[in-house]
Formats: C-alpha cells, sequence, structure tokens
C-alpha cells in the first residue's frame, strides 16, 4: 500500500459519506442538516471533522466565520484501502479465500453473477 492507511470511525464514516456526496465544500452545519435523524450537534460534527483532519482525510478552508471542509480521500480509494487491509487482515492475503466466505454465506443471484462475469470478461 502506497499511502498511509487511513482508519476511520463508524461516525466519521457518516460524516465523510456525506462530503463524498457533496458538490462542493462543506460545514459541519451542511452535515447536521444532512444526518438530522442522528440529532448531532454542531460541536459533535465539528469534532468529528477535526479527528478526520488530523487522521489526512480531510482538510478545511476558512471562510468568515464558518472552516469549510474537502475530502482529501476519495471514497473509491477509501473503500479500496480497506479491501486490501480486510483481505491482508482476515484472508491472509488471499482474494480467493474472500470470495470464497462471501459465497458460502451470502448466495449471488444469478443476474448478479452474469453481470460480473461480463465487467471481468469471466
Amino acid at each position: 500500500m502506497n499511502k498511509k492507511e487511513i482508519q476511520i470511525s463508524g461516525a466519521e464514516a457518516e460524516v465523510m459519506r456525506v462530503l463524498w456526496s457533496a458538490d462542493a465544500p462543506i460545514t459541519a452545519k451542511d452535515v447536521c442538516d444532512t444526518l438530522k435523524d442522528k440529532d448531532w450537534k454542531y460541536s459533535t460534527v465539528a469534532t468529528l471533522f477535526s479527528r478526520l483532519e488530523e487522521k489526512g482525510a480531510v482538510t478545511h478552508e476558512k471562510r468568515g466565520r464558518f472552516f469549510y471542509y474537502t475530502p482529501l480521500i476519495s471514497e473509491e480509494a477509501y473503500r479500496e484501502q480497506q479491501t486490501e487491509s480486510l483481505i491482508s487482515k482476515l484472508y491472509n492475503g488471499s482474494v480467493k479465500n474472500l470470495i470464497t466466505a462471501l459465497l458460502s454465506t451470502n448466495p449471488i443471484p444469478k443476474d448478479d453473477l452474469e453481470e460480473i462475469k461480463k465487467k471481468f470478461d469471466l
């Protein structure tokens, strides 16, 4: 793995999902408004952003009184990083073992299997 692995918590991941789905930098208030069902306070989201910034996942720019956050890692890059980590830690680096475990616990519908075959030219 070339880049430092970024470990984020479940709550931080929720904030990152909001950030990744935004078309432009966003504020902690924007996250609170998007995640209304969480009933998180502004200070909670600001703390999560602070932690994410320390981990190198986001950066911010101050505009007036507000901080606007931008991701430093794409959702795709984070997923790839976490997948590599999962395969390494749980499956001893074996993609075959991961796929075997997935298929034994979660059968793939025939339509999905056909789509996968086409994607990978199998």
